[in-house]
């Protein structure tokens, strides 16, 4: 029994020594196999994405916060207490100015203008036969003065009535986009009671104020663009029409107006807007995509392509140089570099969270993201 177990032993031992001598035997052992061929490994180049560093010249602006008021806006009321005879509008339609909105019940009115009318006739006639007697010194200047009275009264008692009916006959004051009905057929309206909104639309103001520091350079003429939320980002333009003479004490801002053309009417009073003025003055800068910035807590850096060797095979290669950088102004999908940076330099463009100094890549762009100043994306 006990030569048995010590038979066995032996064998484990002697297994045990072949498996070592398989595994970690130098030269051809496994492991040594595999520590020779992880170090003779080569890594495949990283495909990456690059843009040249070009100068440019963009104009400079001065960005505001804006709110949109109409050029002409008006509640339309009820110049006189009456009952609503008609209604000839519907809620947002677009009216001529003079064109009638809504008519008052005037019976009362109408017949009181024809019993004034058949009284300015009558003294009318006997205005011209007085006249005619006076030049035949028939009738004496006194009795002459008290006809002509009578057929003046008579006629302004006419247009009086005339002037209550014209009152009770509400028309536009003005064309443009009618808001939502506030009255019903019959409804009894007093004097002042709103009947419905009307706005000029076309074309629109912009009010925003700027910083007492800008006054020098804001002038009426000066081409402003405007952005808002509502109109999903697209941009319009017009140009400033007005400049407030005085500063506000407590904030040292002083409000500017423009005006910008909205044909479709798509911009609407009240609304926020993000406004941009052009400055007839441009600048030299560095810009680069915004997506070239590894942004980082100590530092934004760029990653540049240069030529030189690969590290592990000694042949020529594109190898990869972290540049620290000092960012500015951005605009579009670009932003300004102030330092790091010259022109001429090849930076990569995308996938820069994944690559670190000293790597060899390959630029291939067919998948380069397409940078714009003015970017409108077809999907928002």
């Amino acid at each position: 029994m006990l030569k048995k177990l010590i038979l066995t032993v032996v064998g484990l031992i002697v297994l045990v020594g072949i498996l070592a001598s398989v595994k970690f035997a130098p030269g051809f052992g496994q492991f040594s196999v595999m520590a020779a061929a992880g170090a003779n490994m080569v890594m495949p180049p990283e495909v990456v994405t690059a843009t040249a560093v070009k100068a440019d010249s963009w104009g400079n602006t001065i960005v505001a916060t804006g709110s949109l008021a109409t050029v002409q806006g008006v509640t339309v009321g009820a110049e006189m207490a009456g009952k609503v005879a008609t209604i000839n509008f519907e809620s947002g339609a677009a009216v001529k100015s003079g064109e009638l909105l809504v008519q008052l019940d005037t019976a009362n009115e109408e017949a009181q203008l024809r019993s004034a009318e058949a009284s300015a006739a009558l003294a009318r006639v006997n205005l011209e036969r007085s006249t005619d007697l006076l030049t035949k010194n028939a009738v004496s200047k006194s009795d002459f003065d008290l006809v002509d009275a009578q057929f003046k009264q008579a006629s302004a008692q006419a247009d009086s009535i005339r002037a209550v009916i014209a009152k009770k006959t509400i028309r536009a004051p003005f064309s443009g986009r009618l808001g939502i009905r506030l009255v019903n057929l019959g409804q009894i309206l007093k004097e002042g009671e709103p009947i419905v909104t009307l706005q000029t639309l076309d074309p629109i103001y912009v009010n925003f104020s700027l910083p007492q520091q800008q006054l020098s350079v804001i002038t009426p003429g000066s081409v402003v663009r405007l952005k808002s939320d509502g109109v999903n980002g697209q941009a319009f333009e017009g140009k400033i029409n007005a400049v407030n003479p005085d500063v506000d004490t407590a904030t040292r801002n002083f409000r500017v107006q423009a005006t910008l053309p909205n044909p479709a009417e798509i911009l609407r009073p009240g609304m926020f807007a993000n406004v941009e003025v052009i400055l007839p003055s441009t600048e030299k800068v560095i810009a680069i995509p915004a997506t070239c910035i590894l942004y980082a807590p100590y530092g934004d850096s760029v990653f540049v392509v240069d030529e030189g060797k690969d590290p592990q095979s000694g042949k020529p290669a594109r190898i990869l140089r972290q540049q620290f950088v000092r960012l500015g102004e951005s605009r579009g999908d670009f932003v300004t570099v102030q330092d790091g940076l010259k022109a001429g330099e090849t930076v990569v463009t995308s996938g820069v969270f994944k690559l670190r100094p000293g790597m060899s890549v390959v630029i291939d762009n067919k998948l380069a993201p397409d940078a714009k100043l003015a970017p409108k994306p077809s999907d928002t």
